[in-house]
């Protein structure tokens, strides 16, 4: 080891092995076959071993143009949704040698700012979960790579969109309600202008209220659970018969609707069944456990990984949505039972 060093370097390593530093540098930046015999690239791994080497991954990735960090994100912590996109981002990340920032947005799902003053200088790339379109203009910058999660396919800026099933699962929800025999049907529809809501909208509009002697009614509130409660109860008390079934777009509001129907003296699911989305720990704490679609939150941020680094490889990122799954329980019978 060099005098008075405390790190041995790729010179201790050459010495060591009886080598050149250009050999060290293709051994163990994987790049030797064909270049150096296998007995040398092993005698390079063995000294590099028996010195405690470690490469200096801050002065290659500045030699590359690279800090190996990506952001993430989202509009908000409230629910564990995020974490699990987190969770899923951050486990593919460090085994190719990223890191990940989570980055919730002041500004929910619109414009973000830019935490680093000069995201281009900081980061490799960005993965936004259920932000609009235009929202991460400022953090993109003009050169850097952007993974939409939760976005349109059609009107997002990014290289890459990953999705899931949301479509899918707003049909699941209106198909189960229907073989139960509910036609009286009320959408809680989350209050946020977002492509995710509209598609789910549009989805129960073409499963539910295209059909005869079938009505679906929409009531809108922002996803909390006292807003919830305010705008389930309102349309619940509405002139005319009463819906049977309320779809909620996502368990917090659902909640809401719970306190909506006790404090209207209506029993679930004999008088009202109520649907979720999300399945949040949430949907089995309350009584009885929710009828919800759950989205796999860790597989979506391990997809929206996956397709960042197809990114920055040039290769192309999997196509295709993630599926979603109705989840069953007891939130949800035929209506009068």
């Amino acid at each position: 080891m060099a005098p008075g060093s405390t790190r041995p370097t790729s010179r201790d390593v050459a010495r060591t092995a009886g080598v050149s530093q250009a050999a060290v540098s293709l051994v163990l930046g994987d790049k030797w076959r064909g270049r150096v015999s296998p007995a040398t690239a092993e005698r390079v791994r063995q000294a590099a071993r028996e010195l405690g080497y470690r490469p200096n991954l801050a002065a290659r990735n500045l030699r590359l143009g690279r800090t190996r960090t990506v952001l993430l994100v989202v509009p908000a912590l409230t629910t564990e949704f995020f974490a699990g996109v987190y969770t899923g981002a951050a486990r593919i990340a460090a085994a190719h040698g990223f890191g990940v920032v989570l980055y919730p947005s002041p500004e929910g799902v619109g414009p973000a700012k830019d935490p680093f003053h000069s995201a281009r200088a900081a980061l490799d790339g960005v993965i936004a979960s259920s932000m609009a379109a235009d929202a991460l203009t400022a953090i993109r910058g003009d050169q850097l790579p952007l993974v939409m999660l939760d976005s349109d396919p059609h009107g997002s800026l990014g290289a890459a969109t990953v999705n899931l099933d949301i479509a899918d699962g707003a049909r699941q929800v209106a198909h189960h309600l229907l073989a139960l025999g509910h036609r009286r049907l009320l959408h809680l529809a989350a209050d946020i202008p977002s492509w995710t809501f509209r598609v789910r909208a549009q989805a129960l509009a073409t499963h539910i209220g295209a059909l005869p002697d079938t009505t679906l009614s929409t009531a809108h509130a922002p996803i909390s659970i006292d807003d919830a409660r305010t705008a389930a109860e309102t349309a619940l008390r509405a002139p005319g018969p009463r819906p049977t079934a309320v779809i909620c777009d996502d368990d917090k509001l659902a909640a809401g609707a719970y306190k909506a129907a006790r404090r209207l003296g209506l029993r679930i699911p004999e008088d009202l069944s109520i649907t979720g989305l999300d399945d949040l720990a949430l949907a089995t704490a309350l009584d009885p456990e929710l009828t919800t679609v759950r989205l796999d939150a860790e597989l979506f941020g391990e997809r929206g990984m996956h397709a960042l680094l197809a990114v920055l490889e040039g290769r192309t990122p999997e196509q295709g949505d993630i599926p979603v799954e109705l989840v069953v329980r007891g939130s949800t019978a035929p209506p009068g039972t």
